[in-house]
């Protein structure tokens, strides 16, 4: 399973923006873009550069694919899934984004970031509609139920978790079972439902060169 290992404060502050990639630490006084606002390097606070057309739609996509902790190569194939669906591409490529399994577990709360949802949904403590599935990757569909296997619920993490997902608020076309510890997709993500700051048009016209 491939994995990007640069730093991830340094990448929010390369983006200029922050992409939530620590969990709660980015919304604390210790988040790197509340410190060091600026872009890392040895010689210290500079300007940001005068960026090209071209250098604004790959940081565009560059920011999609940290912010979703995915590689090059996977990121591709949604985008090519994306182009095949009738309607907007750009919002067929959020909608696909937003439907990978270990987005809906970070977007339920069971996980306090993107990478943690991915580890955990890699180490099979969920369910699909009542059968095991630990591929990240996997996208899913209206009607599906997310539920944590009984064995896991004796985790640390899941412990920690009952009381803690109680003040968590889950997007609109998700439905969050705090009691069960459970989660159902109600429908796709519609673009007002989805939670980022990415242009997905810059995302296509990148593509499209």
């Amino acid at each position: 399973m491939g994995r990007n290992l640069d730093p991830k404060c340094k990448q929010c502050r390369r983006a200029g923006e922050k992409l939530f990639l620590k969990g709660e630490r980015c919304n604390t006084a210790k988040c790197a873009m509340v410190k060091r606002n600026y872009p890392p390097g040895f010689h210290g606070p500079k300007g940001r550069k005068r960026i090209s057309d071209y250098g604004l739609q790959l940081n565009e996509k560059q920011k999609a694919k940290k912010q979703y902790n995915i590689l090059e190569k996977q990121f591709r194939i949604i985008f090519d899934r994306a182009s095949t669906q009738s309607g907007n591409i750009g919002e067929n490529l959020l909608k696909l984004l937003e439907l990978r399994f270990d987005n809906v577990v970070y977007r339920l709360g069971f996980a306090d970031s993107r990478k943690q949802a991915r580890q955990l949904v890699g180490h099979g403590h969920f369910n699909i509609n009542g059968r095991k599935v630990n591929i990240p990757s996997y996208i899913m569909k209206e009607g599906d139920v997310i539920e944590i296997k009984e064995r896991s619920k004796n985790f640390k993490h899941f412990k920690e978790l009952a009381e803690k997902i109680k003040k968590h608020q889950a997007p609109g076309w998700l439905n969050l079972d705090a009691k069960s510890l459970s989660g159902k997709v109600l429908h796709q993500p519609g673009v007002k439902d989805i939670q980022t700051n990415i242009n997905a048009q810059m995302i296509v016209e990148y593509y499209s060169r």
